[in-house]
């Protein structure tokens, strides 16, 4: 059995006030804005599922992130603290100085419905990575299967992947007109999952894809992002039933049914 290395990398953690440069509707239910300022030089992202906290607008419109201190972050006492929720750099131009973040919209939670009004000129809090997990590049095969939420992370991945690689793609989406045009060297094979009115907690077109898949040739990495219940059980069924190494896969529950806007993107 090959051993594949995979790499941590530590960043130290910055705040920084982003601007929002521009603002485009990719789809009926995903939102790309693009920041900029000043704070973003010096930002560093090595890995397509990383993730940045940013934090929205409080009930009085500031932006109030935590300020870090020997005992971590810690908020002011006297303001009401910024909602925050976790989100993937899609894209990092340092050339251009540009951050690119798309949100899916769905609910009405203060992150979702900040992105749906964001215009050009209005500014946001964001902190982070805190890190960045780099997979080994040496599998023979890559399975990217997740919901909508995970489309940002395996885009950025698909663009990044060198030319010979063999990639897998499951992507679960709320309905045909959320498809999105994925580009790449790599040698990909995209499966696109409709759910067309089903809800995104209770389907299960992204298990029975994973499960239909054939059986890859050679080593295989996957890679699985959706709601936490169902990741945890796809996860499982790798693990369990398909005797697939803990190294040889990563599984992240991107957010939670019932929740008011998710865990991340």
């Amino acid at each position: 059995m090959t051993t594949h290395t995979h790499q941590r990398i530590r960043h130290t953690v910055v705040f920084r006030t982003l601007d929002v440069l521009r603002v485009e509707r990719l789809s009926p239910h995903m939102q790309r804005i693009v920041f900029g300022g000043a704070e973003l030089r010096g930002f560093v992202s090595a890995a397509p599922d990383d993730h940045v906290k940013l934090f929205f607008p409080n009930s009085v419109g500031e932006i109030v992130p935590p300020v870090l201190g020997p005992n971590g972050p810690t908020f002011p006492p006297d303001r009401k603290y910024s909602p925050m929720r976790d989100y993937t750099p899609r894209h990092h131009d340092t050339e251009l100085n540009e951050l690119t973040v798309d949100f899916v919209l769905h609910g009405d939670g203060p992150a979702a419905a900040w992105a749906a009004q964001a215009v050009p000129g209005q500014w946001i809090g964001a902190g982070g990575p805190r890190g960045s997990s780099l997979v080994a590049d040496d599998f023979d095969t890559y399975v990217l299967a997740g919901d909508e939420t995970a489309l940002p992370a395996i885009g950025r991945w698909l663009e990044e992947m060198p030319e010979d690689t063999h990639v897998e793609v499951l992507l679960e989406i709320p309905d045909r007109e959320d498809r999105q045009t994925l580009r790449s060297r790599a040698h990909v094979n995209v499966t696109w999952l409709e759910r067309n009115g089903r809800a995104a907690d209770q389907s299960e077109l992204l298990e029975q894809a994973l499960r239909a898949l054939p059986k890859p040739i050679g080593d295989t990495f996957y890679w699985i992002a959706s709601e936490s219940r169902r990741t945890r059980n796809m996860r499982l069924w790798l693990s369990e039933e398909c005797g697939v190494p803990k190294d040889w896969m990563k599984a992240k529950g991107y957010w939670k049914a019932n929740a008011d806007d998710g865990d991340d993107d």
